[in-house]
């Protein structure tokens, strides 16, 4: 899986397309199965901003 270490956005869009190249080419992500590519992107999402030590919310936040 190697993810990218850091907590920039480009890092953390890197590791979603990593994510979601995996689920495309095998059917998971880790150990789970989701199966709906949406779902998928939603779970690749939450995992990369954990790397990162994010929070959804404060990704908004730091926006203004």
């Amino acid at each position: 899986m190697g993810l990218n270490k850091g907590s920039s956005r480009e890092a953390i869009s890197s590791n979603i397309k990593k994510l979601v190249d995996e689920w495309e080419d095998d059917g998971t992500i880790g150990n789970s199965h989701p199966r709906s590519k949406k779902k998928a992107v939603k779970q690749a999402v939450a995992i990369s901003l954990k790397k990162a030590g994010k929070s959804k919310y404060q990704d908004k936040d730091s926006r203004k």
